[in-house]
């Protein structure tokens, strides 16, 4: 439980370094130089990010979740009690995209899984990805991730 409550106070902490809207906007570049914005709900108590984005009948085309873990870490998604397909964005600390599981099944105890230690997990419409080009190595940028994030690995 003083884990749980540390985390949470580290989140809390983290984002009173970001101004309030800058903190809720994520920018994906593509390779190509594509820019893609998304309005963000932030998963910050260990109880936001075990509902996640469960029991929502829409998702706006240009919103998402996202999910921040203050050191790397395997993260493992399901979809059990999800009635929308999601593309699952795996983010390491840099923001490099290292992993994406597309169009995953709603309502299902499948794992989706990062595959190597990530600092953060952006979920998005099922298929969105695809339709704009978002690929494995592109980057999310937001002030958790980057040269000046919070994010760490090692």
């Amino acid at each position: 439980m003083r884990g749980a409550l540390f985390l949470a106070a580290f989140l809390l902490a983290a984002l009173a370094g970001c101004d309030g809207e800058e903190a809720r906007r994520v920018t994906i570049e593509t390779r190509g130089g594509a820019l893609h914005s998304f309005s963000v709900e932030l998963a910050l108590t260990p109880d936001e990010q075990r509902q996640g984005l469960m029991y929502r009948r829409e998702l706006a085309e240009d919103a998402g979740m996202l999910f921040f873990y203050p050191a790397c870490t395997r993260a493992a998604f399901w979809m059990k009690n999800t009635y929308i397909p999601l593309d699952m964005i795996f983010v390491a600390a840099d923001g490099r995209i290292v992993r994406i599981a597309r169009m995953t099944e709603p309502e299902t105890p499948d794992i989706h899984d990062s595959g190597v230690p990530v600092n953060g997990v952006f979920e998005v419409n099922g298929g969105l990805t695809q339709r704009l080009g978002i690929e494995e190595g592109d980057f999310l940028r937001h002030p958790w991730f980057g040269e000046n994030g919070r994010a760490t690995c090692g």
